[in-house]
């Protein structure tokens, strides 16, 4: 029977953790409180520490004779195995904790699968909630005060995150488009015009799930490849790649693309805002480039033109990596521009930057039929169409 699964260390947070399991229990809930302390348990919980740390390839062994930020590392590995062995138990996970806490529960939240509630209440979740979260659907709620007892303030926070699980762990979740198979697409917002052209032309053909590429979003939707959640992709904008080999700060991870030739599905590409590296506001940007075209999108973002030259190493890597691809891949090349800001008259126009790009993907990549030019701009409706019609082509058997 599935049950409101409740986690945290329950040797420094046992206050907190009972006054949320009876809030749980008192809407009806059967609840089961899972402890991830590394020491003796202020109050008992229904799965001990050593159960979860016995899911680490060390066993229980971990909780003993190590330092704190060992254990906790550990500890954290050992719930992210027990998450995946019991993730079909679980109607919904609350958590909470400081620092180490939240790192070792996020590690098992991490593992679970997307739609199932998951609510983090933590000393951290207003800062850079990025390596808990990761590309996790996980909720993030600021503990506002410390996790250091109950006090008139610690009450409401607590009483409201019980109580959103609660709700999202008894809504019934949305029927899903039954019967249409998923689809990844990747979409930034100098891009939009095409993707959602695209979409436009596959709907109802297509669950089409749009991500946003900020390397999350393009991680996220590679994971969702990974599990055989998507039929394919449509990766119009593979920015994420510029900010990984220039140091922008929404970088894709080394192994982009390596799903696509893992798994063979049929992927249609682009080099949708290629023309630019992402950082945040104006002295984020390192001492190296201040000499550079910028674009500055909000007093937070600020755009960086990519050269001809670091354009020519974009085109190599994406070329290297399809070249690894056995699946029906296609790359459309945009002659006339390959964002909103790359377009005639444009801040971030320059044919001979693109130019470089494209050259770099023609002499780097060994089939020649995969590479499609277009005299199109990427946000072009035409473009857009020859997208749609060239996947479609590649999903008939």
């Amino acid at each position: 029977m599935r049950t409101i699964h409740l986690a945290g260390t329950c040797d420094t947070k046992g206050e907190e953790i009972a006054y949320l399991r009876d809030l749980i229990a008192a809407a009806g809930h059967r609840v089961t409180v899972i402890d991830l302390g590394t020491r003796a348990p202020r109050i008992t919980p229904d799965i001990p520490a050593a159960a979860i740390a016995a899911c680490h390839p060390d066993g229980p062994s971990i909780l003993a004779g190590q330092d704190r930020g060992a254990a906790v590392t550990a500890m954290g590995r050992a719930f992210a195995a027990w998450c995946r062995a019991n993730g079909e138990k679980i109607s919904g996970i609350l958590a909470i904790g400081g620092g180490g806490g939240s790192s070792i529960a996020c590690a098992g939240m991490r593992e679970l699968p997307y739609g199932l509630p998951k609510f983090m209440v933590s000393t951290l979740a207003s800062g850079d909630t990025a390596p808990y979260v990761g590309t996790s659907d996980i909720v993030m709620m600021p503990s506002v005060t410390d996790v250091a007892g109950l006090n008139r303030l610690s009450r409401l926070i607590l009483s409201n995150a019980a109580h959103a699980l609660v709700g999202a762990a008894t809504a019934p979740a949305p029927a899903d488009s039954v019967g249409l198979p998923a689809l990844g697409l990747t979409m930034f917002g100098v891009t939009t015009p095409c993707v959602t052209a695209i979409t436009d032309h596959l709907r109802g053909r297509f669950d089409c799930l749009v991500f946003h590429a900020t390397g999350t979003g393009g991680r996220a939707m590679e994971q969702l490849l990974d599990q055989g959640i998507l039929a394919g992709l449509i990766d119009i904008t593979t920015t994420e790649i510029a900010d990984l080999l220039f140091g922008g700060v929404l970088p894709a991870r080394p192994d982009r693309l390596d799903v696509v030739a893992r798994m063979g599905t049929p992927w249609v590409g682009s080099v949708g805002a290629l023309d630019m590296v992402n950082f945040w506001a104006p002295p984020t940007v390192p001492e190296r480039y201040r000499d550079r075209l910028f674009y500055h999108h909000n007093p937070n973002v600020t755009l960086m033109r990519t050269t001809a030259e670091e354009n020519a190493q974009i085109g190599r890597w994406i070329g290297q990596k399809l070249n690894a691809c056995p699946g029906p891949i296609r790359l459309l090349i945009p002659e006339k521009g390959v964002s909103a800001l790359d377009i005639d008259g444009g801040p971030f126009r320059d044919p001979a930057a693109d130019a470089a790009l494209f050259d770099a993907l023609a002499s780097t990549i060994s089939d020649p039929a995969r590479l499609v030019h277009l005299p199109l701009h990427i946000n072009d409706p035409a473009f857009a169409k020859a997208a749609a019609d060239t996947f479609l082509s590649l999903m008939r058997p």
